[in-house]
């Protein structure tokens, strides 16, 4: 291994404080990336089922239900959403907005994918991770490329 390591080219580190600046971005993007799950899942329930209650939260995220109530404590905090004792949870404006934002980056990197031969199923599951981390740059780009391949 001494020699494979000392034949290999040294990496040029990156500028530090960029590298720090990019390690930041992406631990704020960790901590939006729950609040933009919940709001987007609170939105589809209302939508669909005309509530979102904490169970149902629960098991379509696949945690506790003690998970959620401290989750959503920590939204309506932040202003996403409103709840009431023993009712169920309501999106504020700001939590809605937040969830079409979501669904929006959502559809975006799903259909960049579909279009560089990703089948559906895997573009869905691979989206929830990149949707929270791609920057605004990155989205706009995978637009672009959607929309030179669509027919038409």
């Amino acid at each position: 291994m001494g020699a494979e390591r000392a034949r290999r080219r040294p990496v040029a580190m990156p500028d530090a404080d960029r590298q720090a600046a990019n390690f930041q971005r992406v631990r704020e993007a960790h901590q939006t990336e729950v609040a933009e799950d919940y709001v987007e899942l609170i939105a589809d329930l209302i939508d669909t089922t005309g509530e979102a209650r904490a169970a149902d939260i629960a098991r379509r995220l696949g945690v506790a239900h003690p998970t959620v109530v401290k989750t959503i404590a920590r939204l309506q905090r932040d202003g996403l959403v409103a709840t009431q004792p023993y009712r169920s949870i309501f999106l504020t404006d700001a939590g809605r907005a937040m969830a079409e934002r979501s669904r929006q980056r959502h559809a975006i990197v799903v259909g960049f994918l579909k279009t560089i031969g990703v089948s559906e199923e895997t573009a869905h599951r691979d989206a929830e991770g990149i949707e929270h981390h791609v920057s605004e740059e990155t989205l706009a780009a995978f637009e672009r490329i959607i929309q030179s391949r669509a027919p038409g």
